[in-house]
């Protein structure tokens, strides 16, 4: 198994962050059939695999803060308003994505992209473990 970790920086705003790109590069480096697994080792943040640039990560975030309103309704209260439901939404976002790989390509399908979705607005900077287990 290959492994690399990379630094994503979300920023001061909810977010759907492509890292299709990163994904890509890294199967193309291990060549060959296999899986990619992407896992984000926070407990406020996930991978999604979505469609984006069409409005759907827009649609992604008004869909969490319709079922995870940023109020003060959250037992975890530390942080920014609303801190707590970033602790529950990797149980809908799971923190983690297989994607299958062949021939050093992602098998994804036309429109399928890898997303980090990070409603917690207190953490800027988050690192995603991609690794590659050879088929």
């Amino acid at each position: 198994m290959r492994s690399q970790l990379i630094e994503v920086v979300t920023g001061s705003r909810e977010r759907v962050h492509d890292i299709t790109a990163e994904c890509e590069e890294f199967a193309r480096s291990c060549g060959g059939d296999g899986l990619l697994h992407v896992f984000v080792p926070h407990a406020t943040a996930g991978v999604a695999l979505i469609e984006l640039g069409s409005g759907s990560d827009d649609d992604l975030l008004a869909a969490l803060a319709d079922l995870l309103p940023a109020d003060d309704r959250w037992r975890h209260a530390h942080g920014s308003a609303g801190h707590g439901r970033s602790h529950v939404m990797p149980a809908l976002v799971p923190p983690y994505a297989t994607v299958p790989v062949l021939a050093g390509r992602l098998a994804l399908g036309t429109w399928q992209s890898v997303a980090v979705v990070d409603l917690n607005v207190d953490n800027r900077e988050r690192q995603v473990r991609l690794s590659f287990l050879p088929g």
